[in-house]
């Protein structure tokens, strides 16, 4: 199932256009932390749909009964662009396990590229709620490959891919594998490039947000 939390909301709408706009984007600082509201935005959004229990809480004049989650989510994070929409969903579930994984494009000579995963650290995901979080969900290669990855871990009971910027293609990669996975992107677009980049999109996340790299 695809969530798109900009339909009704305006405001994750204004950071996607700050995110988007080469006349802001420029500010690194500006650019993760736009990231990091998207990732807060996403959580509250996510979190709607997340089993829930009651709790009786203590208060100075007597006690409360209060709604919580049933159980906290392992959040995972594809190094190293998903950090700052990582830490988003961090500041909202501050309760929850984390996982990291490193999976990058290696780019070869004939143009094609591959996906490698060179690190995982990530708890017992046996009946867990799983977040997997990346800026951009673009061909749906890494994130399919990773989620893989992260099965080995154990068996969650739900999966949740949390996106900045998804395209269409990416949402229907991850389906045809995991096809009872929620996807919560803040926007969508259509269109990809040959070399598998998102269009419109906003650029390379990782480097708008820590800076350029060498190519592989």
């Amino acid at each position: 199932m695809l969530h798109n939390i900009s339909l009704n909301n305006p405001l994750v709408g204004q950071f996607i256009a700050e995110l988007r706009g080469t006349d802001v984007q420029t500010d690194r600082m500006r650019f993760r932390r736009n990231l990091e509201r998207i990732g807060e935005a996403l959580a509250i959004e996510i979190c709607r749909t997340l089993p829930t229990t009651t709790q009786n809480v203590a208060t100075p004049l007597g006690t409360a009964q209060c709604t919580v989650l049933q159980q906290q989510p392992v959040i995972a994070t594809i190094l190293r662009a998903g950090l700052p929409l990582h830490q988003g969903l961090l500041n909202m579930l501050d309760k929850a396990d984390n996982a990291f994984i490193s999976a990058y494009r290696k780019h070869h000579k004939s143009g094609k590229f591959t996906i490698q995963i060179e690190y995982l650290s990530c708890p017992n995901l046996d009946n867990r709620i799983l977040i997997v979080c990346d800026p951009m969900l673009a061909t749906g290669a890494s994130m399919a490959l990773t989620i893989e990855q992260l099965l080995a871990e154990g068996q969650p009971t739900e999966i949740h891919v949390a996106a900045v910027i998804a395209c269409t293609e990416g949402v229907r990669e991850v389906h045809k594998h995991f096809p009872r996975a929620h996807i919560w992107v803040a926007a969508l677009d259509e269109e990809l490039t040959a070399k598998g980049y998102i269009v419109p999109g906003l650029g390379d996340a990782g480097d708008l947000a820590y800076g350029p790299k060498t190519q592989d």
